[in-house]
């Protein structure tokens, strides 16, 4: 049974992998507030019907893997070695993302272009913020600075993000990420 249910959890996840590019093709071409589930649907050769099976709303299909890097990296987290210093883990984790983060290049400047896209990052973020502070807290960390250091790492992303941006992407984003570390690593932990 185990079997079955992870060829169905892969499978669901290539059909949403799927959609996502297919729509992240779409808005590029026709802008995201002009492109419908149905053309969507279309382009992936499914029923509308069929796409609301994988994704609630035509905002979620670009948050895809935003949301389950969210899980993952709690995940990650939960697996890393007990004695790993909570900064070192929650560093050495993201780390290991930002390969993934960065090839959600076009995904983020969609969503900085679009308004509502904007606010349901804020929402999706705040959700993998709560399973990273979580996972924190179940390795011993208070909450309070369980919270802080999730807030810390998330400043720290986003600092790497407009600064690789301003470079025009000449920078080393691994680079970026030590030194916003560095940089960031909170005083309660030293």
């Amino acid at each position: 049974m185990a079997d079955v249910e992870g060829l169905r959890d892969r499978t669901r996840r290539a059909v949403r992998a799927e959609l996502a590019g297919r729509a992240l093709d779409l808005f590029a071409e026709r802008g995201f507030d002009e492109t419908t589930v149905g053309d969507i649907a279309r382009a992936a050769g499914m029923s509308k019907r069929s796409f609301f099976r994988y994704f609630p709303t035509k905002e979620d299909v670009v948050f895809g893997e935003i949301e389950v890097m969210g899980e993952q990296v709690a995940h990650e987290i939960a697996t890393r070695p007990p004695q790993e210093q909570p900064w070192e883990c929650l560093h050495t984790v993201l780390r290991g993302w930002e390969a993934r983060i960065n090839a959600q290049v076009d995904a983020m400047r969609l969503i900085e272009s679009t308004p509502a896209l904007r606010t349901r990052l804020l929402q999706k973020r705040d959700e993998a913020r709560t399973r990273i502070v979580i996972a924190l807290a179940d390795r011993g960390m208070p909450p309070l600075e369980a919270d802080l250091a999730a807030a810390a790492a998330g400043a720290a992303l986003d600092a790497v993000a407009r600064e690789w941006l301003r470079t025009g992407g000449t920078v080393d984003r691994l680079t970026l990420v030590d030194t916003a570390f560095t940089m960031l690593r909170p005083a309660f932990l030293t």
